[in-house]
């Protein structure tokens, strides 16, 4: 063995012995094992081919609801578009609404509600494989749908809600001035965040996990998500920065798919955490399992496996008589 095979091997013992190390590692693992980043680039692809068609449903009912109401209604245009940091102003401006009212308009509003749920569908599959439901005990057609809206709902309510509430609680000059109303805007946005992915993760879930073993991870990612907000301008920012130079308009777009999947792989990382506390998966090692692992791991299987009585007989006995065998010259083949 050598001098880096011995050095690994004392670093993953170390880690496998301090918890605070064996439990990042084990996410890390698990997160591999299950190949979230592929069930993350799948939300992904989804969620940017619903951002357009749930926004175009959010103009059109706030156009409606909050007609007399222009500040409002901004207000809470602005909280949802302040989700996607640097390219919001730019969908703003390329935004419409549906035409029309009454039924053609209810008509068109379900259809794009319809072709808009594939994000939550691919949610719920990803929270679903990392937790292992099986797909039979999945509800089936209709119900699957109208669980894939209740969670796209769930989420886009929580995001508009967050955005807007934190910049009450910023403007509320007359009763928080300074470092209060930082505070209380954070506050208020770690809470409505809390709530949404703790109920989201209830959803994807079909409510057969229990709460406790969600809450960790609802909280890991409503403090991600805060943070995300506060550095995503200069995530997506430097990521448009680059991806302009070569791809020119095409670049908003590889900014935004870059955005959306940074967020799902975060969240996908904070239900990780919820799996691996609450079945207790570590620690976890991470070198690979080498051959006199395995070859002592079999025989110890074997030895296990034998019968007690086989193994406290004495070597020489005979299964029959109980007698021992007479020695026999290993040259000759003749009892000594």
């Amino acid at each position: 063995m050598n001098a880096f095979v011995r050095a690994g091997r004392a670093a993953d013992g170390c880690q496998q012995r301090w918890p605070v190390l064996a439990f990042p590692v084990a996410v890390w693992k698990r997160f591999n094992d299950d190949r979230a980043g592929n069930l993350a680039a799948l939300i992904a692809f989804n969620g940017f081919v619903s951002i357009f068609p749930l926004l175009l449903v959010l103009v059109t009912v706030l156009n409606i609801v909050l007609k007399n109401d222009p500040s409002l209604h901004a207000s809470l245009l602005d909280s949802a578009l302040a989700q996607y940091p640097v390219i919001g102003p730019q969908i703003k401006s390329s935004l419409g609404s549906i035409s029309g009212n009454g039924l053609p308009l209810a008509i068109g509003a379900i259809l794009l509600l319809l072709g808009a749920r594939g994000v939550a569908n691919a949610m719920v599959n990803a929270l679903c494989e990392v937790w292992e439901i099986d797909r039979k005990d999945r509800p089936g057609f209709p119900m699957s749908q109208l669980w894939a809206l209740g969670l796209l709902f769930t989420v886009g309510i929580g995001f508009m809600s967050t955005t807007f509430l934190s910049g009450v609680a910023g403007g509320a000059g007359h009763l928080l001035t300074g470092v209060g109303a930082t505070i209380g805007a954070v506050l208020i946005s770690l809470a409505v965040n809390l709530g949404m992915f703790w109920l989201g993760f209830k959803l994807a879930t079909f409510f057969r996990i229990p709460w406790r073993d969600l809450f960790i991870g609802a909280a890991v990612s409503a403090v991600v998500w805060q943070l995300l907000q506060v550095v995503g301008g200069y995530v997506v920012s430097h990521q448009l920065h680059r991806a302009s130079e070569l791809y020119g308009t095409f670049g908003l777009v590889l900014g935004l798919i870059a955005w959306i999947y940074l967020q799902a792989e975060v969240t996908l990382y904070a239900v990780e955490v919820d799996v691996v506390h609450a079945r207790r998966l570590w620690p976890r090692s991470l070198l690979p399992a080498t051959e006199s692992d395995t070859e002592s791991d079999t025989e110890s299987d074997s030895a296990a496996a034998e019968p007690a009585e086989a193994r406290e007989r004495p070597a020489g006995d005979n299964e029959k008589g109980g007698e021992t065998a007479p020695a026999h010259d290993g040259k000759t083949g003749k009892a000594a």
